[in-house]
């Protein structure tokens, strides 16, 4: 059985971290609806929202939406009260500053 550990030993890789970093960017792009499935429920569980899930899978916003709804799940178009809103703002702001 390969490990990651054995490409750490042979200098092939830095850590294994970079290991499965690798192995998994190429399972992405040798299955690309992997991407959208991790995209989908990154979106369901409330994590991201419907533009990041479209970037994540490699599709247009458009294109995410359709496919959310053809699985039924509702769409998160944007917050629901001022509240909500405000957060929102606030969040931004706080990632902005630390970029």
């Amino acid at each position: 059985m390969i490990i990651p550990r054995s490409f750490v030993e042979a200098n092939i890789y830095q850590n294994e971290e970079a290991v499965i970093q690798d192995a998994l960017r190429h399972l992405l792009r040798s299955r690309p609806e992997l991407k959208i499935q991790l995209a989908v429920y990154q979106y369901q569980k409330q994590k991201i929202s419907l533009e990041k899930a479209a970037n994540m899978a490699g599709i247009s916003w458009a294109q995410m939406k359709d496919i959310l709804t053809e699985q039924g799940i509702e769409l998160r178009l944007g917050p629901e009260t001022v509240s909500q809103a405000l957060e929102e703002i606030q969040t931004l702001r706080e990632e902005t500053e630390l970029s």
